[in-house]
């Protein structure tokens, strides 16, 4: 068995306020429990991160020290802002392994994560944390045995940084999510009557944008639950907003159906989009069989899914 908490739903910067209260104003924190001993993942370290470390002090800790992994999609500050806030970071005793994707050679995970505790931003050094924590860079993988029967594969999102969609496997269930990321597109010109269009570089450009896409789709075929990037409608996309790293609802809708995935939840929520605006969105998006076969909702915070 799997369960998924969402602890913060949100993209780009926490907003929280009476206009968000429904759906919730923290940035992307998601908690995963696997197993019958309730075996703790955690995804993401947004400011919803501070709201189950809270959580896991009044609920885990007085069953003996929190044992967590930590997975970061990417290292963008709205999903590791909240990373200094976890209060079981400070806690004796506490084990965990932060792993995550850095796109500069020169500055380790640590480097990143941690660089965030120095006095000139925080007034606790990262040096004086009295937990235990071990930072692991990866990549690209499709096979990574966490141990216990729990298996994971990660795959290449489309953001401006580097990003990693991850696939967790365990007792024939899976859970995988897929933010912050848009679809891959051909960067070449395509226009034949432009000066420097290249008809044998934009006919390789398309094929390795659909090749990417295709592979995206087979990394979540078949999915219980799909946690996707979706902060724009496809006309708010098409507006000025290509090549931010985000996804439509539109293009994650029909990716989804596709890739025959069970359940898809509607994730990183625009911080402008009211809980008014999210639930007229709902009425649109989230009408049984209107998108095919794919049962879909708006994640929102505190929300329990059993896999």
């Amino acid at each position: 068995m799997m369960k998924v908490r969402f602890w913060g739903v949100r993209g780009s910067i926490p907003c929280p306020g009476p206009q968000t209260q429904k759906y919730g104003g923290n940035s992307a924190c998601i908690e995963l429990r696997v197993g019958d001993d309730d075996r703790l993942v955690i995804i993401d370290a947004g400011s919803g991160i501070r709201q189950l470390g809270n959580y896991l002090m009044r609920h885990d800790l007085p069953k003996g020290p929190i044992r967590t992994d930590i997975f970061l999609s990417h290292t963008h500050w709205d999903h590791i802002m909240g990373f200094p806030f976890f209060v079981p970071i400070y806690v004796p005793g506490t084990k965990m392994k932060v792993y995550g994707p850095v796109t500069f050679e020169e500055d380790g995970l640590e480097e990143v994560v941690g660089g965030q505790m120095k006095y000139r931003y925080f007034p606790v050094n990262f040096g004086e944390l009295a937990s235990e924590i071990e930072y692991v860079r990866i990549k690209e993988d499709p096979s990574m045995d966490l141990g216990g029967g729990l298996m994971l594969a990660t795959k290449l999102l489309n953001h401006p940084v580097t990003a990693l969609g991850y696939r967790f496997q365990f007792g024939g269930k899976s859970v995988c999510t897929c933010y912050d990321t848009e679809p891959f597109r051909n960067l070449f010109i395509t226009d034949p009557d432009h000066p420097d269009y290249d008809e044998v570089m934009a006919e390789e450009g398309e094929a390795v944008a659909a090749e990417q896409n295709h592979m995206l789709e087979q990394f979540f075929a078949g999915a219980d639950l799909l946690i996707h990037d979706s902060q724009y409608t496809e006309a708010e996309y098409r507006q000025g907003r290509m090549n931010w790293g985000h996804t439509s609802f539109e293009n994650a809708i029909a990716a989804a159906n596709r890739a025959g995935v069970k359940r898809l939840a509607l994730f990183h929520h625009d911080p402008d989009r009211t809980d008014d605006q999210i639930d007229e969105l709902a009425r649109i998006y989230c009408e049984p069989g209107r998108y095919g076969e794919t049962e879909i909702f708006f994640a929102r915070e505190e929300m329990e899914i059993v896999l």
